[in-house]
């Protein structure tokens, strides 16, 4: 139930950056999900009518299952409209990548135990509060490291006299151990990693242009426009061929980036707006191996 929401990517929105601004958005209303519980729980008395008497309770279960499940949401990266229709504005808080294996699997293993073992036995609700406080002593620590990681980069990149307007600080894949950090200074961004056993090692930093000569006469292209405000400005601009290709920096490593739209083509003296595309990502696993060396190594290198 808790992933009922995210089954909007099954709804056409209107073309390639339609459906990746807006997923995320009516469907993880808090207002809207808390009006939806009363009538999923009716749903489930009709399906099981010897629990009608529980009514409020399952109430209250599909009340907690979904917006628990949103608020998760909101815990990475991506961007979450949990405040509709009030306030579109995609929020994001990430502590966590978006599959964290060591928030998950204590859930899901509880769950199992709970729904395996027999009823007659304590052992299977045991074992599921067990998992449930693993779970959420996990969810306290990815805060506290998220703080921790704060603090630390921020004098570190003080002490390197490195510059910015804007930093955007996310988990790397499947840990809190390691962090990605992207900085926007105007013209140029700059990509760094962070680990909790990194010490007083300087960071390791490499800026990148962001071509933002690129979205001239392109300001007002809607996809431009909505890229722009979705990705919260954390957004740069490549060619491809003849084509203008607009990047999502919060999602990716360098260079191989998640969300990428073609929006434009490459023409003199103007560039041309052109219908949307997203092109695929390129998905290196060596980059997964990387990450895990680069855990314990605080200087990085690519084999």
């Amino acid at each position: 139930m808790g992933t009922l929401p995210d089954l909007d990517i099954l709804i056409p929105l209107g073309g390639p950056v339609d459906d990746f601004v807006y997923h995320r958005g009516f469907s993880h209303s808090l207002f809207l999900l808390a009006l939806l519980s009363p009538l999923l729980a009716w749903l489930i008395t009709k399906i099981h009518p010897t629990t009608r008497k529980h009514f409020k309770r399952w109430c209250l279960l599909t009340f907690l299952v979904l917006e628990a499940g949103v608020l998760l949401d909101l815990l990475t990266v991506y961007g979450t409209q949990i405040l509709w229709p009030l306030d579109t504005t995609p929020l994001a808080w990430p502590i966590f990548f978006i599959i964290d294996p060591l928030f998950t699997l204590p859930i899901l293993l509880g769950a199992l135990a709970a729904l395996v073992l027999r009823r007659s036995s304590s052992l299977g609700h045991r074992l599921n509060m067990i998992g449930l406080v693993l779970s959420m002593v996990y969810l306290i620590w990815a805060f506290g490291v998220r703080e921790f990681v704060e603090d630390r980069v921020r004098d570190k990149l003080a002490h390197q006299h490195v510059s910015y307007n804007d930093l955007l600080y996310t988990p790397a894949p499947f840990t809190t151990f390691l962090w990605r950090v992207v900085g926007i200074d105007k013209g140029q961004y700059f990509e760094t990693y962070f680990s909790l056993f990194d010490g007083y090692t300087p960071l390791f930093i490499n800026h990148y242009p962001r071509n933002l000569e690129l979205m001239r006469r392109l300001e007002k292209h809607p996809p431009v426009v909505k890229l722009r405000w979705f990705t919260r400005g954390y957004y740069a601009f490549k060619k491809v061929g003849k084509h203008i290709v607009m990047i999502d920096l919060r999602m990716g490593l360098e260079p191989d980036y998640v969300f990428q739209f073609k929006v434009g083509k490459v023409s003199n003296p103007n560039h041309i707006p052109v219908k949307d595309e997203r092109l695929k990502a390129r998905q290196d696993l060596r980059r997964l191996d990387w990450i895990w060396k680069r855990i314990w190594n605080p200087i990085p290198h690519l084999e």
